[in-house]
């Protein structure tokens, strides 16, 4: 197999492998809840599976008063609790002395000078030769204070260095429209080139999805149908049945256009319809998934009312239990106009996609917890068997909980006498091919974090998000937001355990379609 880092322009200079090279991983926010049940069950797990170097240490750096001894038991508990495989007692033996901490505010330069003295003495001592990937699982306001004072202490290394290289995982929401989304980015890559930046959207680390391109464009059995001429419609689900817990405070300034459409779900529809890629280049498959961003028709005021649903969950009942509406929930405002649902009808304007609506929608508090993407195939042209009322093709790919893909397809049915005045003499009965990933792949399946730390380490930005594709996400949907400024009605109500309010129904019935649950 020829060397793709020595004769790939799009490459150069970026110190791309195959493999996860030895590093330390520094987590900014070490002693958070995303640390604590993702990045290092992640780190633990992969290390279990022998997929990290052996030259490889992990340090924590965050205000709570902990030492490496405490750190590694809070680091202990969070993989009993949230690991996929079990704490292994002779394998964390070893694999506890990797982990370390250091405490410290992430405003005070001292803990800078403090960090690189510390990551020289571990790098002395696991043979790690310079390399470095942050993680800034820190809030969006800390972002700018912990890459200027990166910068500033010499903890960042050119691209061109062959030595050693220095990258940053920054996790969403980064900003809450254009205007801070630019200037976030802008303090990155005044810090950073853009081939050291990985914009985390762990959506894109779950397996299914990274199987969107594969099932596309490794079998040529579905894209001749990919395309107006054969798909009637797409349905995009991301559905929540808990509602906003513990991140009231995050989320009441969010909201679920922020929160989960701007990003999760552009991006999965980028995936969905983008055109063929040349190749599996980072760039190239970035290039293609911004295409479509550039494609979306505007939501304008002529067409708002008819394109977009908003609403927040009020009092129901989740699995036979009462549960309070969103402005009861602790840490919510009771005034609050904060969306916890929409649902929008999207077209993309080129050839391919021409007249074919996408229907998308998410939202917290609904029936069941369910993320997939629908894809209904137009009837056969001329009908010679009697099909059941509103029956179609779909294909459906689950993301969660269930992962994998289902075909529904039309078998003939027990013969049958056919109604007066019709000619067909047979009836279609619906079947269903179901390939289910855990039953399939078991144990060789990793969580969507596993695989992004290991692609940072390997220097693959396949699975990461461009400042230009993100950006061009928060162009889209900023008039939207603009939209709800002006709008004194503020958001719909729908009872929490359903499905989403009524309007959400008739936005698609409008359309003689209907959600997948309710055909």
């Amino acid at each position: 197999m020829p060397d793709t880092k020595a004769i790939n322009p799009l490459t150069a200079g970026m110190n791309i492998t195959q493999t996860p090279q030895p590093c330390t991983l520094v987590i900014f926010g070490g002693g958070g809840d995303l640390t604590r049940r993702k990045l290092l069950p992640a780190v633990y797990n992969q290390a279990l599976d022998g997929e990290l170097p052996a030259n490889f240490a992990v340090l924590g750096l965050a205000i709570e008063e902990m030492d490496d001894t405490k750190y590694r038991e809070f680091a202990r508990k969070g993989i009993e609790q949230f690991s996929r495989q079990p704490l292994n007692t002779a394998f964390w033996t070893g694999f506890e002395k990797r982990i370390h901490y250091l405490q410290g505010s992430f405003d005070n330069p001292d803990i800078y000078v403090q960090l690189k003295q510390r990551l020289e003495d571990i790098e002395s001592q696991f043979s790690i030769p310079g390399n470095r990937v942050f993680y800034l699982a820190i809030p969006p306001s800390l972002i700018e204070t912990c890459v200027s004072q990166l910068k500033a202490a010499g903890l960042v290394m050119p691209v061109d260095d062959n030595s050693a290289f220095s990258r940053i995982i920054v996790e969403k929401p980064i900003g809450r429209d254009l205007e801070s989304a630019r200037k976030v980015n802008a303090t990155l890559c005044n810090n950073f080139a853009e081939q050291q930046i990985y914009r985390i959207d762990h959506y894109l680390g779950k397996e299914t999805v990274q199987n969107i391109l594969a099932m596309r464009f490794g079998n040529a059995i579905f894209e001749p149908l990919w395309n107006s001429k054969y798909i009637d419609h797409v349905q995009i689900t991301v559905a929540e049945e808990e509602g906003v817990g513990t991140r009231a405070g995050y989320y009441d300034s969010a909201g679920a256009l922020r929160d989960m459409i701007q990003n999760h779900i552009l991006q999965l529809l980028s995936l969905i319809a983008m055109e063929p890629p040349w190749t599996m280049d980072a760039d190239v498959i970035r290039d293609h998934r911004q295409n479509i961003l550039n494609c979306l028709r505007p939501i304008t005021s002529e067409n708002f009312d008819q394109h977009v649903v908003r609403a927040q969950y009020g009092p129901g009942f989740h699995h036979g239990e009462d549960v309070p509406g969103y402005r009861r929930e602790a840490g919510v405002a009771q005034d609050s106009v904060t969306e916890t649902y929409i649902a929008l009808k999207v077209f993309i304007d080129n050839w391919r996609w021409a007249g074919v609506p996408f229907y998308i929608r998410t939202g917290k508090r609904l029936g069941a917890r369910d993320a997939s993407i629908v894809i209904n195939f137009r009837p056969a042209p001329h009908a010679i068997y009697q099909s059941p009322p509103g029956a179609a093709n779909r294909l459906v790919i689950n993301l969660q909980p269930k992962d994998g893909l289902e075909l529904h397809l039309f078998s003939q049915g027990a013969n049958q006498r056919a109604p007066a005045g019709s000619r067909s003499t047979q009836t279609l009965a619906p079947v269903q091919l179901d390939l289910d990933f855990d039953k399939r792949f078991g144990t060789e399946r990793v969580g969507a974090y596993e695989r992004l730390l290991l692609d940072v380490l390997a220097g693959r930005l396949n699975l990461f998000v461009r400042s230009d594709e993100q950006e061009c996400a928060w162009r889209w949907v900023e008039p939207i937001l603009d939209a709800w400024k002006a709008d004194a009605q503020g958001p719909r109500t729908y009872a929490a355990g359903s499905w989403g309010p009524s309007a959400s129904s008739a936005m698609i019935a409008k359309d003689n379609f209907c959600w997948a649950e309710e055909c």
